[in-house]
C-alpha cells in the first residue's frame, strides 16, 4: 500500500518525521519496506518568472526568453512553445536538472542564441500527457521556489507491507486511523460536499442480486451532464505518487477515492446499460466476455457478472466491461458501490490472471458500514470535477445488510495470555481509537462491539492480539514459561526424539543427503502410485490442487526431489527423509493417526564419476540393500528376513523386510511406468522402513557384556566346488550347524564362477578360539577335518 504523508495530514494532524511514522507503524504491524520521493526528478526545476520574451532572430518558431529564477540575473532561455508569454510564472529546468527519460538539462546554444535552461511542459516533467504548450503556473508564485513546493505535491510516500488480515489498512483512512491510535490524535473524515437537483433517481435503474452469499450490497448514484476530460491537477498529481496513470476525471475519481477510503466503485455510462436495469448473477459455463483491456476472457459458472437488461457489463469485483466504458461522449454516468465475497472475487481473479487494485481490495474483504459515505463521497467529487449534478436517491438492493459484531474481553484472561499487567483506561483507551464501542456493565467481563471496517476481529483472541500490538510486542518481556516436573521425569528421555536424531546420525554418516518435504501432497500423485484412497487426511483449504491432502507414503515426495535434481542435470542421488505419515482415524485424538517412517533412495551411478571409476555402472538392488542391512546392523538388529512381495502397486521387484517376526518395510525398484512419470533417466530403488517398529526393537535390546578374548584365534579356509544354484549361506549354516567346539565364527571371503560354468567356488574362513589357553594345531586340526567331513556329507560340494 502506497501511501501519501500529506494525504495522510489531511485525516490526522501528524507533525514528525516520515522516519518517526514509519518506524511506529512497522512496529505496529504495518512493516514500513520503503520511503519513496517520487517526484525527486523535479529537484533542479524551480518557478521562473518571464521577464522577457522576443521572437528569435533566425527561427520563426522558437521565442528568446529572460527568466528570473531568483538566482540574481535572468537566465536566457530557447523556448519552443506556442504559448510562451512575458510576466507568466513557469517551470524552469535548470542546468545539471535531470528530467524523466534521462535528459541532462546543459548549456548550448539555440541557432546562435545562448540557452541555460529549460521551460517546461506537463509531459516533460512527468505531470501529464500534455505537450501542446509549456505550463503556466499561479502568478503569485515566487520566482526559484523549487516546483514541488510551489505545486503542493506528494514528495513523501511511504511503501507499507499490509498483511493479507488488515483489509481495513488498504488505504490511506486505514492507516491514518492506525497512525491516530499510535500517536493519540484526532481523526478527521473527509465530508462528502454532496449537491443534489433534479429528479429523484432511487428507481432510475432497478438492481436485483440472484445470491446475497456472493453480493451482500450493490447501490448506485446517477449524475448527468458530465463532460469527460482531465481530471484537476491536484488529483492528477496524487494519483502519480501513488503509482496510478490519470485518464480521466470520472476515472480519475473512481481511484481516487478507492484509496482514500479503500472501497473500490466503478462508473458505468448510463446511456449505453439496457434497461437500464442492474442484476448480479453467475455466468454461464465457457461464457465469453470482453472487459475493459480489451481482451476476450472466457468464464465459468463460479465467475459472478454484473448483468444490465440484457448483457453482462462487468466482471464483478474485477474489471469492468468494454461496452459500457466511460468514454468522452459520456454525458450520463451510473456510479456503482458494491460489496463482494471474497472468495469468488479471489477465485475469478486469480484463475484468470486479472490481479486490479480493486480485486486486491474485494479479495480481502470491505467495509459495508462504509459503503454509502463511499458512494456519496466518488459521486460528489465526480459532479464536482465533471461539471454535472447529482440526482437524490440512491438505486441500492442490500439483501444481506451488515449485523453488528459483540466480542467478551476479559481482562485478566489478557493479561494471563500476554504475561503483562493491563491497565483498564489503557484498554478503553485502545478499543476506542480502533473504532470499538465498550460495554463496561461487568467490570471483568467487557462487551466490546467491533466496527464494520475491522473485519478481522472475531474472538476474544483477537482483541487481546490488538492490545498487545498497541502496547508494544517488544516491550513485552520474554520470560520463560514455568515447566512443572517432578523429580523422577528430570531423568528421563525423549526416546522418539534420540531414536530419529540417531537415524539421521546414521544416514549422514554412510553418505546420505536429508530431504525435507511437506506433509502435504496431491490426490493424483497417491493415485498414480496406487496408494488406496480410504483413510486419506484431505486439506480443506488447500494451496493448490498440488498439496490438497496429507501424504500417506514418504515416495511422492521423494521421487518428487528425483524430478528436481534431473531437471538440474543431476545424474546421481542418495537420499534420506524422517517424517510421518497421515492416515485417518476417529480414534485418535487428532482424529488422524501419525507413524514415522524412514525412506531411503538411490539413483543414478553406483560411485561419483572420478578416477579410477569411470562411473559407468548403476547402483541397483545390492547397494540399496546394503544400507538397509548396514541400518540394521547399526541398530543392534541382524538377522533380519527378505522375501519377495507380489503385486506391489508401485515397487517392482518388491522385498519385504521383517525383523523377529515383525514387518519393518519395504525396499524395491520403483516400477518403470512410475519412473517416467517423474522423469527418471535411470532405475529408482526405494525403501520405506517402519520407524516405529525399528525404534520397538531397539529399545527392548536389553544390553550385555561378553569378556574380550585374550588368547590368539587360529584361522583355516575351505574352498569348497558346489552347484551354481547352491547359495553360500547354505555353506554357513552347514558349517555352524555341526556344533563344532571351539568354532568362533564362519564367514565368505571369496567367490569365483567360470563364465558358462554349472558349478562355482566358494571360499569360507573358520576362526577356532580357546576362551582359557592358546590352541594347538593339532587340535584345530581335528576339528576342521570334522568340518569338512561333514560338509562332504551335508551337502553336494567337493573339497
Amino acid at each position: 500500500m502506497l501511501l501519501s504523508l500529506n494525504w495522510l495530514r489531511e485525516f490526522v494532524p501528524y507533525e514528525g518525521t516520515p522516519e518517526e511514522l514509519g518506524h511506529r507503524l512497522t512496529m505496529l504491524g504495518l512493516e514500513l519496506e520503503e520511503i519513496i520521493r517520487p517526484f525527486s526528478h523535479l529537484d533542479g526545476v524551480v518557478v521562473g518568472h518571464v521577464v522577457q520574451c522576443e521572437r528569435h532572430p533566425e527561427a520563426e518558431k522558437l521565442s528568446v526568453c529572460l527568466v528570473d529564477v531568483g538566482q540574481g540575473e535572468p537566465l536566457p532561455i530557447v523556448c519552443g512553445a506556442p504559448n510562451v508569454a512575458q510576466g507568466q510564472k513557469v517551470p524552469v529546468a535548470t542546468i545539471g536538472a535531470e528530467l524523466p527519460g534521462g535528459l541532462v538539462i546543459k548549456k548550448a546554444k539555440l541557432r546562435g542564441q545562448v540557452s541555460a535552461g529549460m521551460i517546461c511542459a506537463e509531459d516533460e516533467l512527468g505531470l501529464g500527457k500534455s505537450h501542446a504548450g509549456i505550463m503556466v503556473l499561479d502568478p503569485g508564485l515566487a520566482p526559484g521556489t523549487p516546483l514541488a513546493d510551489a505545486l503542493n505535491l506528494d514528495q513523501v510516500v511511504f511503501d507499507i507491507g499490509v498483511t493479507p488480515n488488515r483489509a481495513d489498512c488498504n488505504s490511506v483512512l486505514g492507516l491514518a486511523r492506525e497512525t491516530a491510535l499510535a500517536f493519540g490524535l484526532p481523526l478527521t473524515m473527509p465530508a462528502p460536499r454532496v449537491v443534489e437537483s433534479g429528479p429523484d433517481c432511487s428507481a432510475m435503474v432497478p438492481i436485483a442480486i440472484d445470491d446475497p452469499a456472493r453480493c451482500a450490497l450493490f447501490q448506485g448514484r446517477v449524475i448527468q451532464g458530465v463532460r469527460v476530460g482531465p481530471a484537476p491537477d491536484w488529483m492528477r498529481w496524487r494519483l502519480i505518487a501513488v503509482g496510478q496513470r490519470p485518464i480521466s476525471n470520472i476515472v480519475d475519481v473512481s481511484n481516487y477515492v478507492m484509496f482514500e477510503l479503500g472501497h473500490p466503485n466503478h462508473a458505468y455510462d448510463l446511456n449505453l446499460l439496457r434497461g437500464p436495469a442492474i442484476r448480479v448473477g453467475l455466468a454461464a459455463e465457457g461464457q465469453r466476455f470482453t472487459t475493459l483491456d480489451g481482451q476476450e476472457r472466457t468464464l465459468t459458472s463460479r465467475d459472478l457478472l454484473i448483468w444490465d437488461a440484457e448483457r453482462p457489463v462487468g466482471l464483478a469485483g474485477v474489471m469492468g466491461g468494454l461496452e459500457t466504458e466511460v468514454g468522452d461522449a459520456t454525458t450520463d454516468v451510473f456510479l456503482e458501490l458494491a460489496v463482494f465475497d471474497p472468495a469468488t472475487i479471489r477465485r475469478t481473479a486469480r484463475r484468470l490472471g486479472l490481479q486490479s487494485e480493486a480485486s486486491y481490495r474485494f479479495e480481502r474483504g470491505v467495509d459495508q458500514g462504509l459503503a454509502r459515505r463511499s458512494l456519496d463521497r466518488a459521486a460528489a467529487l465526480m459532479a464536482e470535477c465533471g461539471g454535472g449534478r447529482l440526482l437524490p436517491g440512491v438505486c441500492v438492493a442490500e439483501p444481506a445488510p451488515w449485523r453488528q459484531r459483540t466480542v467478551r474481553l476479559r481482562r485478566a484472561r489478557a493479561e494471563k495470555l500476554l504475561g503483562i499487567p493491563l491497565e483498564d483506561a489503557f484498554c478503553r483507551t485502545t478499543l476506542a481509537g480502533m473504532g470499538c464501542a465498550v460495554d463496561e456493565a461487568d467490570p471483568a467481563d467487557w462487551q466490546v462491539q467491533v466496527p464494520s471496517h475491522r473485519l478481522d476481529l472475531e474472538r476474544e483472541v483477537d482483541l487481546i492480539e490488538e492490545l498487545a500490538r498497541v502496547h508494544g510486542m517488544d516491550r513485552i518481556p520474554a520470560v520463560l514459561p514455568r515447566v512443572a516436573k517432578s523429580l523422577d521425569a528430570i531423568g528421563q528421555k525423549d526416546t522418539r526424539f534420540d531414536f530419529a536424531m540417531l537415524l539421521k546420525r546414521w544416514a549422514r554418516g554412510v553418505g546420505l543427503r536429508e530431504a525435507i518435504n511437506y506433509s502435504f501432497c496431491g490426490q493424483a500423485d497417491l493415485d498414480l502410485l496406487g496408494l488406496p484412497a480410504q483413510g486419506r487426511v484431505p486439506v480443506v483449504n488447500p494451496l493448490s490442487e498440488d498439496q490438497n491432502v496429507l501424504r500417506t507414503a514418504l515416495a511422492p515426495g521423494l521421487l518428487a526431489n528425483v524430478r528436481t535434481n534431473v531437471a538440474h542435470g543431476a545424474a546421481r542421488l542418495r537420499l534420506f527423509e524422517f517424517a510421518h505419515l497421515f492416515f485417518a482415524d476417529p480414534a485418535s485424538e487428532t482424529t488422524a493417526r501419525e507413524p514415522a517412517r524412514l525412506g531411503l533412495l538411490v539413483y543414478g551411478r553406483r560411485r561419483a564419476e572420478r578416477w579410477p571409476w569411470p562411473g559407468e555402472d548403476n547402483a541397483d538392488y545390492a547397494d540399496l540393500k546394503g544400507l538397509v542391512e548396514h541400518l540394521l546392523t547399526h541398530l543392534g538388529l541382524p538377522g533380519a528376513r527378505y522375501a519377495l512381495r507380489e503385486g506391489h502397486s508401485y515397487l517392482s521387484p518388491c522385498v519385504e523386510v521383517s525383523v523377529d517376526g515383525h514387518e519393518a518395510g519395504v525396499l524395491g525398484r520403483v516400477s518403470e511406468a512410475v519412473a517416467d512419470r517423474y522423469d527418471a533417466r535411470r532405475e529408482i530403488w526405494l525403501a520405506e522402513l517402519d520407524a516405529d517398529v525399528l525404534r520397538t526393537l531397539h529399545e527392548a535390546l536389553a544390553p550385555g557384556f561378553a569378556p574380550l578374548a585374550k588368547f590368539p584365534p587360529v584361522r583355516r579356509d575351505i574352498t569348497v566346488q558346489a552347484p551354481a544354484g547352491l547359495h553360500a549361506q547354505a555353506i554357513i549354516d552347514a558349517i555352524t550347524g555341526m556344533g563344532v567346539d571351539l568354532l568362533e565364527n564362519v564367514t565368505m571371503t571369496d567367490l569365483y564362477e567360470p563364465q558358462g560354468g554349472q558349478r562355482r567356488n566358494v571360499t569360507v574362513r573358520l576362526t577356532y578360539r580357546h576362551a582359557q589357553r592358546t590352541l594347538k594345531d593339532k587340535e584345530v586340526d581335528k576339528r576342521h577335518a570334522q568340518v569338512v567331513e561333514g560338509l562332504r556329507k551335508a551337502l553336494p560340494v567337493e573339497i
